[in-house]
This record gives C-alpha cells, structure tokens and sequence, in this order.
C-alpha cells in the first residue's frame, strides 16, 4: 500500500529524529570522554531532540525532500543537519587524533541504531505486529541511519569523513585539506545538486541495507 505525504512523514520522522539525535549526542559524549566537556557543560550529550534539532537543517530541508520524493517521479535523497556539537580540539588529549574519534563516533551510533531497527524488524516479523504501521518505521530507520552514516562518512570537510581523514593524513597534507571546511557547504550543496551525491551515497546505502537485511533474514 502506498503511503499518503502525512503517513510519510509520520514514518519517517521519529526515525530521523532519533538518528539525528543519537548521532550529536555520540559526537559530544565522545568528546567529552577524549577530555573535553565544551558539548556536555552545553546540554548536548542529551537523548533530548530539541538540543540538537537545526529548524532549517532538521526540520525545513527534510521535509521539502520529503515532500519532493512524494510528489515528483524518481524520488530524491533525504538530506539535512543538525546543529553542530562545538568541540574544542586543544582541550582533547591527542587532539589530531581524538578529533578523528569525535567523527567517527557519529556515524558508528548511526550504525549500531540502523542494527536496532533491524532487530526490531525482525522481531515484529516473527510475533507479528498490529499493522504496517511500525514495520515500515523500522524500514525507515535502517534506511535513515544507514543513509546518514554513508553522507558523513564522505570525505568531504567538514563531514566526519573529513575529519577522520584530515586526522590520518600527515601533517603537511592535512592543513591544506582541513581548510577546505570553508567551502564544504558548497561542495556538498553543488554534488546534491548535479545528482553526484546521491551517485556516491546511494549504492553505499544499498549496500548497508543489504548487510543488514542478511544479518537479520529479511530478504524476501
């Protein structure tokens, strides 16, 4: 059964809710751990969405996707942001590398929620579940978390990937490569754009989804 655009959103929103959420929240507890408590003294190692939601990146961006998907042929790549978890790199132990861990840490909660939808799944397949309601929710999660990991595993500054590169690269290379953080925004904006992003992102997330689909016997 096809879905109408309010029981898309009503799917899709508390999955990308919690997955932005969990993945700020990792950002900051990892920090924190690493030796700084700028995010944690800020509220932002916190379950609470409201601490972390961007009105535009989160919400506005989404949504028109959302609605674009639902509305043109072909769909679309779901995109958007959260407000960025401030981390003061001279305040961490090994700053190179524990910003690189910071990064990371974002994409692996994304991961490990993508394999709790799974199981979720799983478990509404074998009991059984009043309705498609909640089964389709589960979908939508592995396929947001697996889609947000594979975004910000580019390595584009200043996404994780970025990041985790510019923090495994030698220092001489890795000056000139962070400063491209500048310009990020755009890059990312000009590959949505042309379709690029979604020609590097897509077959990742296929791939991530498949892994899960056969960790949990969900294929058909």
């Amino acid at each position: 059964m096809e879905l109408s655009l309010p029981q898309l959103v009503a799917v899709y929103a508390i999955p990308l809710l919690l997955a932005i959420t969990l993945h700020e929240a990792a950002h900051a507890w990892t920090a924190a751990r690493l030796g700084d408590p700028t995010a944690r003294q800020l509220g932002r190692v916190s379950l609470n969405p409201l601490r972390h939601i961007d009105p535009v990146g989160t919400l506005l961006v989404p949504g028109l996707l959302l609605v674009a998907s639902k509305t043109l042929a072909g769909g679309g790549l779901l995109f958007g942001w959260a407000k960025p978890v401030p981390v003061a790199v001279s305040r961490l132990r090994s700053p190179r590398r524990d910003m690189g861990m910071v990064a990371a840490a974002g994409p692996a909660a994304n991961l490990a929620m993508a394999l709790a939808w799974g199981l979720a799944l799983k478990a509404m397949v074998i009991f059984g579940s009043d309705g498609d309601f909640f089964p389709r929710m589960a979908i939508a999660g592995i396929f947001v978390n697996v889609g947000l990991a594979a975004l910000n595993l580019l390595p584009v500054p200043p996404l994780d990937g970025g990041r985790i590169v510019t923090s495994l690269l030698p220092l001489r290379l890795a000056v000139p490569f962070a400063r491209l953080e500048r310009y990020g925004l755009f890059i990312l904006l000009g590959l949505l754009a042309t379709g690029a992003l979604g020609f590097f992102v897509e077959p990742l997330v296929d791939v991530g989804v498949g892994v899960i689909a056969a960790l949990f016997s969900l294929s058909d």
